[in-house]
Formats: C-alpha cells, sequence, structure tokens
C-alpha cells in the first residue's frame, strides 16, 4: 500500500513512523503547506511535496492520512480530499461528528472513494470498548475518564486564538470520581466532576491575557464545560517543561448480569501512552489498511470505527488470525 501523509506536525511524524512499522505499507509522499525544503523526512526515496501539487498524483496513492486538527483542518479537508483519494482522519471533535460524517460520505459516496473519519483512541478505541461494553451489559452506566495527559485537539484549539504562541492542555482525571467507579458504584456524573483541565500558554509580547483566558474558559466543545486552570508562562518554560505529549485514560462499563442483576460485571479498557501522537498515528495506521482493503472489495462511503471488521485492520490473514489470536 502507498500511504500519503497530509501535514507533518506531531501527528504526521507519528505516522512516518508507524508506516516503517507494517511490512505492507510505504510511504509515497508528505505534502505540506509549508515550503517542502524546509520539511525534513526520516524516509528515504519518499517525496515532500507542496499540498497544491497533491491531485497530480491521485492515481499512485492508496491512501491518504491527513493529519491536520479538528478545529479548522479537517472538516475542510476531508470532505474535500475524499472526492479524489481514500482518505483517514482523527476528527475529534464529539459534538460534531454526526454533521461531520455527513459532509464526508455525501462526497465519498459521489468520487467511489472510501472515508474513515475519527479514528485514534478517542473517539477510535475508546469508542470500540463503549460499544461493546454496552452490547455486553446492557444494564449498566458507561465511564469514560481522560488523562492525565496533553489533549492535541485542545491544546491546537488555543493555539488558534489571537495573541497565543504556543499551548498545551492537560486532560486531568478527578480521582476520587475513578475510585467510585472502580468500586462498583454507580454514580451520576456531570462533565465538571469527571475531569478538570489545565493549560499552560505562551502569548505576543502585549498581548491581553485577560481577553485570551476568557476566550479559552468561555470554548463551547472544548472548555466550557470544565473547571478550567489558566497558566501563563515563558516560552523557555514550555520547552523545559512541557514538550511531552503523553496521554491516556480509561473506558469503564459498570453493569449487572443475573435474573435479578444480582452480579456487578465490571468491563475497563486503559492506556497509558509516552506518546499520545505516536498512538493516534498507529490507529490511523491500521485503519487506513482496512480503507484500503474495503475500497479494493468495491466499497465507498464514510464509515467510523464502528463500521470496520476487527480483520481488517491486522496485517494477517484470516486463517493466521484464527490460529494466533482467537
Amino acid at each position: 500500500m502507498k500511504i500519503a501523509i497530509l501535514g507533518y506536525g506531531n501527528l504526521g511524524r507519528g505516522v512516518e513512523a508507524a508506516i516503517k512499522q507494517n511490512s505492507d505499507m510505504e510511504l509515497f509522499a508528505v505534502f505540506t503547506r509549508r515550503n517542502p525544503e524546509t520539511v525534513k523526512i526520516q524516509t528515504e526515496n519518499a517525496k515532500v511535496l507542496h499540498i497544491d501539487d497533491m491531485l497530480n498524483y491521485k492515481d499512485q496513492i492508496d491512501v491518504l492520512v491527513i493529519c491536520g486538527g479538528s478545529a479548522t483542518d479537517l472538516p475542510v479537508q476531508t470532505p474535500e480530499y475524499v472526492k479524489y483519494f481514500n482518505v483517514i482522519d482523527s476528527f475529534d471533535t464529539h459534538a460534531k461528528i454526526p454533521e461531520h460524517f455527513e459532509n464526508v460520505d455525501k462526497n465519498a459516496q459521489n468520487s467511489g472513494k472510501i472515508g474513515i473519519i475519527s479514528v485514534g483512541w478517542d473517539p477510535g478505541m475508546f469508542s470500540l470498548a463503549r460499544l461493546y461494553g454496552n452490547a455486553i451489559l446492557p444494564n449498566g452506566n458507561d465511564y469514560t475518564f481522560w488523562g492525565k495527559g496533553v489533549s492535541q485537539g485542545h491544546s491546537d484549539a488555543i493555539r488558534r486564538i489571537d495573541g497565543v504562541v504556543d499551548a498545551r492542555q492537560y486532560t486531568i482525571p478527578v480521582e476520587s470520581a475513578v475510585n467510585a467507579v472502580k468500586n462498583g458504584e454507580t454514580p451520576e456524573f456531570t462533565t465538571r466532576q469527571k475531569h478538570t483541565r489545565e493549560c499552560f500558554v505562551v502569548v505576543e509580547d502585549g498581548a491581553d491575557k485577560n481577553y485570551i483566558e476568557k476566550q479559552i474558559v468561555t470554548m463551547p466543545n472544548y472548555f466550557a464545560d470544565y473547571d478550567t486552570t489558566v497558566h501563563f508562562i515563558t516560552m523557555e518554560e514550555m520547552k523545559r517543561d512541557h514538550q511531552g505529549l503523553p496521554h491516556g485514560g480509561t473506558v469503564i462499563r459498570s453493569g449487572k448480569t443475573g435474573w435479578d442483576n444480582q452480579n456487578n460485571a465490571i468491563i475497563e479498557y486503559n492506556l497509558k501512552l509516552d506518546s499520545n501522537p505516536e498512538f493516534t498515528s498507529s490507529v490511523l495506521i491500521a485503519y487506513a489498511r482496512a480503507a484500503y482493503r474495503l475500497n479494493q472489495k468495491g466499497e465507498k462511503g464514510c464509515k467510523t470505527v464502528f463500521d470496520i471488521p476487527p480483520a481488517l485492520l491486522s496485517a494477517q490473514t484470516p486463517e493466521e488470525l484464527r490460529k494466533q489470536l482467537l
């Protein structure tokens, strides 16, 4: 499979590394909005090209992995490029996924291509954990806790505010809430009771910090529903203390089994990641394999992780999977 990457930030670099780990794939090219001569990749024999040249290669690329941000890039890029390529994105604004799906599906149906959206760990692997939990324990409650870790999407949303130079946003679970669920309780939490958000922000000289803080804490879909703390720091502090991109989290389904619902059952799926973008990229690449296989079968349209048979993610044959993993 020939894979192309659009955008070479943290996620794009992660996709490049993930391709290296999959012997049935090769990196065809990285496309960028920057001057291609300024973008240095690690893969020998792969091209770095300007985004304006991408359509010249539409017949040579099996899957395009779109590595932009959910705030402004993906809502435009994914519906546009699925007109020409099989595409994968990591769109993670949960409230807008249905709208994004419709926009991508319309163009994918017309072009005969596959577009798999909202691929990663949440949405993505956590979404599957919630689906399995709901299907197996219909009498129960879902609990999803994120962090502690850096949210790339939320950090990107802060960076797009006028006057912001750089930002990191940490999502932090409320420990008492996590412990209550693991103890078999089934509390009803508000959004605010489950997580807090902590932001570290570098601003331009003379920027209005009060304005920027207000823009952050009132931002719908990102911060408005959470207790959010904003710290203004120097670029030196950012480079010293906040260069890593760790993350993780837990999905818990707490339910009851038995004729009289007398027995507790708890399903837990947990991630602990040194690198959020590298793990997200690894999920993207597995779904790129599925997109290619689906399109080879003549399928088209927009898909989510719910629509993809697990076997299509694996480089192993169905016979190997049945023998080794089943």
